[in-house]
């Protein structure tokens, strides 16, 4: 008996007590407060409520406050109306579990399942993805760190107990005003349906923010949602990180890279998508083993593919900038999500790309590009395996400011994958109406001259949605 006592406490220490003290006091792995000059960060959990969620949304709206709302599943479901809402208003949505129930009494997959099943609830209501969340009461299990990779975790930097109604506006005001600083992410609950609250709460909670929000309109302090806080953030830090110094042989080695490129791209056709867009592509035959994708189609050998190569006078850019691996990573999440447009324009203007069969590329990235819709696949192990392991690792070395150093702690993760999606499926991602439109023009040429004469309209725009995609990937 006391050795299952004593295992009991050995597991209950490293699978919950733990990861919460380091999240918590140290904020490993997650987002609890903000760098900002101006920016404070609202966040409202539990709900929705149908009737103190419109009451709260009127009082944002009336002072241009942006928030982000973390919702439990069960009350989402009954009131997509308020997430629509939320949504339209440039609120942030977050998840909350499906029901209110700590992570340390369920199993890693139930944890799972209840953020896939409250996700699915905000895509149908909204047309978006969730990439934030935030466990009930802030306790994380081990499995949260790893299982999570594709959400950011957000916890807060101040609360106030208003989910009990004996606090009182009052007082509750008064808690709030000693927070009312740049940076803070502020922690109340429009809900008081939960297990521990009470009903009417949120009336207080009402009560005593309409006052925080006139005082901080005249502070002039702005009130925005967690994505422009991490965003700001971001680049109050990097504002703050004086650049490393390249020495001279890391410049000629840049150089020559750089030099051996250009020379690459003349001598095997490949084509620049636009000034400032991530890629550039080629037309060729495919070789290797057939691909089979997650859409039921394939890529065989000698079948024409859309291969995508990186810029990497940009990913030098991106790298000089980056303070971290994963901070790189989510700039070039948000580069990407910016040139898939771009490259879609392209490739439905270039004729040699119309029987590619796929868009195909070999890359060190190994999370995050599902959610721009392509298929990761191993590479079958041999030759080729190798050299491209080899290669990729050396091209992230000469560009990278810090050489091998920052490399050093990632080696794990720096592997290889083909990414692949078929030409349907791209297509579908990125707008199939700018297909069909540049296709009729390029079959009457004349009449998309006399169009262009007459105030035709432009080319409609390519809708790319990467609302989850994730805040950490390997490059």
């Amino acid at each position: 008996m006391e050795n299952f006592l004593l295992w009991g406490f050995y597991f209950l220490t490293f699978y919950a007590f733990l990861p919460g003290l380091v999240s918590r006091t140290f904020g490993f792995r997650v987002f609890k407060r903000g760098r900002a000059e101006r920016e404070i960060a609202l966040t409202f959990d539990d709900g929705p409520d149908p009737v103190y969620t419109p009451l709260l949304l009127d009082l944002l709206k009336r002072y241009d406050a942006k928030a982000t709302f973390f919702v439990v599943g069960i009350h989402a479901e009954k009131h997509p109306e308020l997430l629509k809402r939320m949504h339209d208003e440039g609120h942030v949505i977050g998840i909350h579990n499906y029901v209110h129930k700590t992570n340390w009494l369920m199993r890693p997959r139930t944890v799972k399942k209840q953020i896939n099943r409250t996700c699915e609830i905000i895509r149908q209501a909204t047309g978006s993805q969730s990439v934030y969340y935030r466990p009930p009461w802030g306790i994380v299990n081990l499995f949260d760190f790893s299982n999570l990779g594709h959400l950011q975790i957000i916890l807060w930097s101040a609360l106030f107990g208003d989910w009990r109604k004996r606090v009182g506006s009052e007082r509750l005001l008064n808690r709030m005003m000693k927070k009312l600083r740049p940076g803070e992410v502020l922690l109340l609950h429009d809900c008081g349906a939960t297990f521990g609250a009470d009903k009417d709460a949120p009336a207080n909670m009402l009560a005593a923010l309409d006052p925080f929000l006139a005082a901080g309109q005249s502070k002039g302090y702005r009130f925005v949602n967690i994505a422009d806080m991490i965003a700001l953030t971001d680049r109050t830090k990097k504002k703050a990180k004086k650049p490393a110094a390249m020495s001279w042989m890391k410049r000629i080695a840049v150089s020559c890279w750089m030099g051996w490129e250009h020379v690459f791209h003349v001598l095997f056709r490949v084509k620049e998508v636009a000034e400032d867009c991530l890629f550039f592509y080629r037309v060729v035959p495919y070789h290797g083993k057939t691909l089979t994708l997650s859409d039921g189609s394939t890529i065989a050998a000698k079948d024409p593919v859309v291969e995508l190569h990186m810029d990497n006078k940009k990913l030098l850019k991106l790298m000089s900038e980056a303070r971290s691996m994963m901070q790189l990573a989510v700039m070039l999440l948000r580069e990407a999500k910016k040139s898939m447009p771009q490259l879609a324009r392209k490739l439905a203007a270039d004729e040699a790309a119309q029987p590619a069969k796929g868009v195909y590329g070999v890359s060190m990235i190994n999370r995050g590009v599902e959610q721009f819709g392509f298929d990761v696949l191993p590479i079958p192990k041999g030759l080729f395996d190798t050299s491209t392991r080899l290669y990729l690792r050396l091209l992230l070395r000469v560009l990278n400011p810090s050489g091998k150093e920052r490399l050093h702690d990632q080696r794990s993760k720096l592997t290889p994958i083909i990414m692949a999606m078929s030409m349907e499926h791209f297509w579908q991602q990125t707008g199939s109406e700018l297909r069909n439109e540049t296709s009729a023009a390029r079959r009457n040429p004349s009449k998309a001259y006399e169009d262009g004469l007459h105030g035709g309209d432009d080319l409609p725009p390519v809708a790319y949605d990467n609302s989850n995609a994730a805040r950490e990937f390997t490059p």
